[in-house]
């Protein structure tokens, strides 16, 4: 393995028993399937395991506890900065290959395109099929690490840069900001009301160390008329969602590319020229782009969920209740988005998105001539 000029040596005794007792308790679980434990062998552990990231000190350790502490991970592994990528490469390059559609160590990620937005339209003009359209994309501001090594206040310069930069807004975007701290009762309520306000971490970020000071720092904004949503130090520094009812794919995604924009005029992101734009989690790595409806297509959801999914296979979608990961489809709702985020552009995500489920709408209505 060649020296990794962002790699410094010696880690703390107590890290390194920490990780020697987690290796082997990952080894020795037979029910653990998760990539980290497929991907970790005893040479790429011994050759990491001694490493830390030169500017923030993050070690294998926070890469890998929430995988450890949780044997049920899909992934297991998170960055706790942006020199993780590099530093621990021979972990991470596999893991993100195998998920994302043989993305090799030697493959670049496209630049940043996001296209025109005028190139889709609506796939339900009708208002039939499609109950809802929402895009979204996540940003980490270049200043500052990620989630663990994030100071009490990293969180809040973190809060007071994105804010400001919000506030900032006009037009359709104009809106108003919410910190999580101090929020009232009302406020509160208001906003799971519309589905809005985001929670403390699952048990797989609190392990990873990525809720820690909760809730400094935190907050939502949202436009006036309730279609762009920004979340500011959740999972990521930023989300920035854009959404509306119905299946207008152009204004969801044209209002999500002037939102992005305006945002990065202020401030500079977390980028790699060969991984595109770095996340907390290598599953968001590239465009970040998530671009999602829900739906209720009935006849070819008949054999439930699998037999979905099978059918949106054949568009690279990924099938998933209507309330998100793990969860059942209610009332017949299905969320069905893009599955790939990097190796492509940010428009060619979108379009994926826009043909899969142009493609999907229309088998459903072949199957209801019969």
């Amino acid at each position: 393995m060649s020296k990794c000029p962002l790699a410094v040596t010696g880690v703390d005794p107590a890290v390194l028993k920490y990780l020697e007792d987690g290796f082997k308790k990952l080894q020795s679980s037979s029910t653990c399937k998760s990539k980290l434990k497929k991907f970790l062998t005893k040479e790429v552990f011994d050759n990491l395991k001694n490493l830390k990231t030169k500017t923030f000190g993050s070690t294998l350790k926070d890469v890998i506890q929430s995988g450890i502490e949780n044997l049920d991970s899909g992934v297991g592994v998170y960055a706790p900065d942006a020199e993780a990528y590099t530093v621990f490469a021979d972990l991470f390059d596999p893991i993100i290959q195998d998920y994302h559609g043989g993305f090799k160590k030697t493959d670049k990620h496209p630049k940043c395109t996001m296209g025109d937005p005028n190139k889709f339209g609506d796939v339900d003009p009708q208002g039939k099929y499609v109950v809802s359209t929402r895009i979204r994309c996540g940003r980490s501001v270049q200043q500052f690490p990620f989630n663990p090594n994030m100071t009490q206040e990293h969180y809040k310069q973190l809060e007071d840069l994105v804010s400001s930069t919000l506030k900032g807004l006009s037009g359709e975007l104009k809106g108003t900001y919410y910190p999580l701290t101090g929020m009232t009762k009302d406020v509160q309520q208001k906003l799971i009301d519309d589905h809005f306000l985001f929670k403390e971490g699952d048990r797989f970020l609190q392990a990873a160390n990525a809720c820690r000071y909760w809730p400094t720092g935190r907050g939502i904004f949202h436009n006036d008329n309730k279609t762009f949503l920004v979340w500011i130090g959740e999972e990521d520094h930023m989300r920035i969602i854009s959404m509306q009812k119905g299946g207008n794919i152009k204004e969801v995604y044209a209002r999500l590319v002037k939102g992005v924009e305006e945002i990065a005029k202020r401030m500079k992101f977390s980028h790699d020229d060969r991984l595109g734009f770095l996340t907390f989690c290598p599953t968001n790595l590239g465009t970040t782009i998530r671009a999602s409806v829900h739906i209720k297509l009935p006849l070819l959801a008949k054999g439930g969920h699998d037999a979905l999914q099978k059918v949106a296979d054949k568009f690279q979608l990924q099938v998933r209740g209507s309330a998100g990961e793990h969860s059942e489809a209610v009332g017949g709702m299905y969320d069905i988005s893009n599955r790939e985020r990097m190796g492509l552009t940010e428009f060619d995500a979108v379009s994926k998105m826009f043909k899969g489920i142009t493609e999907l709408i229309r088998m459903e209505q072949e199957l209801e001539k019969k």
